[in-house]
Parts: C-alpha cells; structure tokens; sequence
C-alpha cells in the first residue's frame, strides 16, 4: 500500500517531535522539581544556584558534552569533507551525485541526537529522574514546557536535539514567567478569600517568628494550651499562601464546634520584608512571639537589620491590647520591644528578662531549671530550648494558665520529629535536628554534643544554606567549635565541607554508598535536612550488633 508523500511528511514530523519530547523530558522534570523546591521563587533559585554552581545546576555535564562533541564534529566533517566525498563507496552508483560527506554528517548528527533521547529513557527508566510534586502549578509549568518543546522540535528537526536539551533553563523559565501574572493574581485572591473568611471567626491569635526555634515554640505553646483546644498550622506550613490555603480548609469546620472560644496559632516564616505583614493581615494576632534572630536566609533578605525589620512586622501588627514576648537573650531581640505598640515581655537566663530561668541543667532526660523557688523539667534536649520553653511559658500564662498547670503540661512534652530528638537507633545514640538548620542550632548540637559520653563523636550535616557572603566563615568558625568535639564530620555538600575542613584541621568526608558504617556504642549528631536514608547507611547493621546475654 502505497502512502502519500503528504502522510510520510507529516508523520515524520510527528515522529520527530515527539522524540524531542522525550529528550527535553528528563531536564525539563529536574528543573522542574528544583525551581519548586525553592518554591517558584526566583531569589531562591538564584541564590541556590550562585553557592551550587549555575553551570552544573542548569545544564549538567553530559549533555554539554554531547553538545560539544557534535559540534566538533561539525566542524571536523566540515574541514575535510573534501577528503571524505573523494573516498571511493562500496557500491555506489555513478549517476547518484549525494556528497558522501554530508551523509557522514547526517548520521554523525543522529547519533548525538539519539544520545540526549536515550539519556533521558535511562534517567526515567533507572528511577533516577527526580519528579516535582504534581501540584496544579507544576502541571501548568511543566505542561507549557513540553508544548514549547514540541513545537520547537517540529520546527528544527531531530538534529538540533542536542541544542533543544540546552535550552531547557529558559523553556522552564517562559514557562514561569508565561504563569506569573494568572500566579499572582490567584495568589492575592486566595490571600484576600482567607482574610475575609478569619475575619468571620472571634479567635485569639497567637503569631511565631523568627530565625530559629519556630517550630519548637509552637508546638510547646500548643501542648500548654492543648484544653482549650486550638487549631495549629502543621508542620512546614508557615508562608503566606500556607497558612491561607490551610485556613479556609479548616476555618469552615469550626462552624460545627461546641466550644465558645477558640485559639489560633500561627507559625510565620518570611523570605523577604512584607511577607510577615501579609501573613498578619489574614491571621490578625493578638500574641506575637520572636524566637531567636541569627543569620538564617540572611542572603535573601541582604542584612541582619533587614532581617530584624522583617521579624518586627509581627510585633508592629499587634494591637494595643495585644502581648508581645521576644527572647531576651538574643542581642538583637532584645531591642526589638521599639517594634510593638502593646505590652512586652523578656524571656531569658539573664537579669535583663522579666521571666528569667536559672540553675539551667541538661539531665539524660531532657532539661531542667529553675523560675523564682520553682523548678521545671522538660523532655526536650538542647539547653538552647530553655528559651523556647520560657517563650511558651509566657503566651500560657498570658491566656489563662496557672504555673502548676504549665509545669504539669511541660513534663508531657514530645519534641517535634527532626527537632533536636535524641533516640536510639542501631546500636548508636542519634541526635536529629534535621527539620532545619541555622548557626544557633548548629552551635547549640556541637555544644551538647561536646557534654555526652561517648569516646567516639561523629557529625553528619547537609551544612547550613542562604548564608550569602557569610557562608564560607561561618563553616569555617563552626569547624573550629567542632574540632575538639567530633572525630569526624561528614558532610553532604562537598562545597560546605571545604569551608568546615579549614576550620576542623582534618579531613571532612562527603557523605556516598561508599562511606562506611559506625561503630557500635556511638553519638551520631545530625544536623541540616536529609533523608533519613542517608543517616541510616552509615548506622551499624544488626549483624555487627552484639547478640543479647542470657543469665
């Protein structure tokens, strides 16, 4: 059956179009899930690719060089096709006049061009491929790529494949800025939806910020208060469009409660000034809280003072009647009272707070200390927390609670997973404070690490991200700390690592399969985000465990 040349023509193109699809397809998905990662925000993703290295980052090493070996190619075919087409071929028929070297090129060409495509089948195939989380926005992006992708793949033929793949940054980039303005207009209506909709509901408002010790703070502020039954933003929601997509969820369901008053506590992060103030406009605290202001995401927001000034936003929405409490132990907390318009309280160990700890202890248990001729115990490790604990301590009594009853509620207390947990796992005794890493956190686990028992010390860190020009001397000054503590570190990012090492004196390890197992009767200190595979594969197997004795 004869097809029309019309038919052969389009399906060629079809064809062709979609093996550029599947090309593109693997670059296309890691950007992707990286720009998502960063939360589709362009000064984290630059700020991400400036300390990993844009090059690497955005195009990889392979299909680079795939690339340039095509266009070696080119040019090699190019400067001796003369010696090529004159080369007799096999074969060949005398009244057919196609250069020989244009053949060469031809298939030279198909070659790097089935190159990029079997690279991408394997990456997917292998299960290497990483995939961003099919939110509506990610489909639309990714979408829209691919669409791009396909129509430039049509227009330039299967032999620029390998230049397709490069371009990959930018397609996902159009993608992104060809969204932007249905992203914001959705964003301001969601945000303004979820101000309306809080503004319905007679609910005393709790806000939490600042560089370190969030997440701890809110969830003891939540134990304390847990009678009154309050509703608590999850874990890792804490930015604008979190808290509002989570407050119409469950705003809504309150309808249906019998209890007559409600709390709301609010966790609030910021990567820039303005974002704090928007998240105060839709949640309206009555009760601010400032943890801790270190050097977390100082490459974001440029300076400490700008980061200051951001934190201060919650303090500055605060009503007249309104509470405020800051962590009176932080230098630059401290000051930060100039911000509220309402009553404020000091927490801290010093004679400066207005609710000040003493006799602090760290006890195999947890923490204790001392308010007047009271003594607390807290289940919860890391002298650091002592603050967290007297922050809570304040917003409890402040909304009613009595000290017996927040003594009792503090000795219940579970940390949070991933926040300064201490657990056994293997044989080893394992400190995990992966939910987030700062300076403060960091100084706070070689600290309590430098107090434990154990004859061999072994640090595992992903390091500490957004750092900005600060980066390489607090790694280097955070070495120093550990280098008496620890026997050995080792590092998943191998640029950090190298900052760390100058300070350490000895080598720091990058972490692979290939690093080995730690002896039994261990502390494994784990700080920054990481899988927890990554910290079990250097955990001892139950084969190397001593088998239990019997009497």
């Amino acid at each position: 059956m004869d097809f029309p040349l019309s038919v052969i023509l389009y399906g060629t193109l079809i064809l062709t179009a979609c093996l550029g699809l599947i090309a593109c397809l693997s670059p296309l998905l890691t950007l992707a899930y990286l720009w998502q990662l960063k939360e589709w925000r362009w000064d984290r993703l630059t700020e991400h690719l400036k300390r990993e290295g844009w090059f690497k980052q955005l195009f990889g090493v392979i299909r680079p060089g795939i690339f340039m070996a095509e266009l070696t190619g080119i040019f090699l075919i190019v400067i001796f096709h003369g010696y090529i087409d004159s080369m007799p071929m096999a074969g060949a028929d005398d009244n057919i006049h196609f250069p020989a070297s244009l053949g060469v090129l031809m298939i030279f060409l198909l070659c790097c061009s089935f190159l990029v495509i079997g690279l991408s089948i394997i990456q997917i195939l292998s299960k290497k491929q990483r995939y961003p989380t099919w939110t509506t926005k990610a489909k639309a992006i990714v979408g829209a790529g691919l669409v791009l992708n396909f129509f430039m793949t049509l227009g330039s033929g299967i032999f620029l494949l390998p230049f397709l793949v490069l371009l990959q940054p930018f397609v996902i980039t159009f993608s992104w800025l060809l969204f932007y303005p249905v992203d914001q207009f959705l964003k301001k209506r969601i945000l303004n939806k979820a101000k309306i909709l809080r503004a319905h509901y007679n609910l005393k408002a709790i806000g939490i910020t600042g560089s370190v010790g969030k997440t701890t703070t809110k969830e003891l502020i939540a134990h304390i208060l847990s009678g009154q039954n309050p509703l608590v933003t999850p874990a890792h929601v804490n930015t604008e469009m979190g808290v509002a997509q989570w407050l119409m969820k469950v705003l809504p369901r309150t309808q249906d409660s019998k209890l007559k008053t409600q709390l709301l506590i609010t966790e609030m992060g910021a990567y820039r000034k303005g974002e704090i103030k928007n998240l105060c406009d839709i949640v309206q605290p009555s009760i601010g809280v400032i943890t801790y202001i270190g050097t977390q995401h100082l490459a974001l927001f440029g300076s400490q003072a700008k980061l200051i000034e951001a934190k201060g936003e919650l303090l500055q929405a605060l009503p007249e009647d309104g509470h405020a409490f800051i962590n009176a132990d932080c230098e630059p907390c401290a000051t930060m009272d100039r911000f509220a318009g309402c009553p404020v309280t000091k927490v801290g160990t010093t004679a400066k707070a207005d609710l000040q700890a003493h006799s602090v202890q760290e006890t195999p248990d947890g923490i204790r200390f001392a308010v007047g001729d009271e003594q607390f115990e807290v289940p919860i490790h890391g002298t650091h927390n002592v603050n967290n604990v007297l922050l809570a301590m304040g917003v409890g009594k402040e909304c009613g609670m009595s000290n017996d009853e927040i003594k009792k509620k503090l000795a219940t207390f579970q940390a949070p997973a991933k926040t300064f947990q201490v657990r056994e796992e293997n044989g080893i005794r394992l400190l995990d404070d992966t939910h987030n890493a700062s300076e403060a956190s960091f100084t706070a686990a070689i600290d309590w690490a430098k107090h434990q028992p154990e004859q061999t010390k072994i640090l595992l860190t992903s390091g500490i991200i957004e750092l900005g020009a600060d980066e390489m001397n607090i790694h280097e000054e955070l070495g120093r700390m550990a280098k008496d503590v620890f026997s050995e570190a080792i590092f998943t990012h191998p640029i950090l690592a190298r900052h760390f090492e100058k300070g350490f004196g000895k080598p720091v390890s990058v972490a692979s399969k290939k690093t080995g197992c730690l002896p039994p009767g261990s502390l494994l200190v784990c700080i920054g985000r990481m899988s927890h595979q990554t910290m079990t594969r250097i955990l001892p197997k139950s084969s190397d465990l001593p088998l239990p004795t019997t009497d």
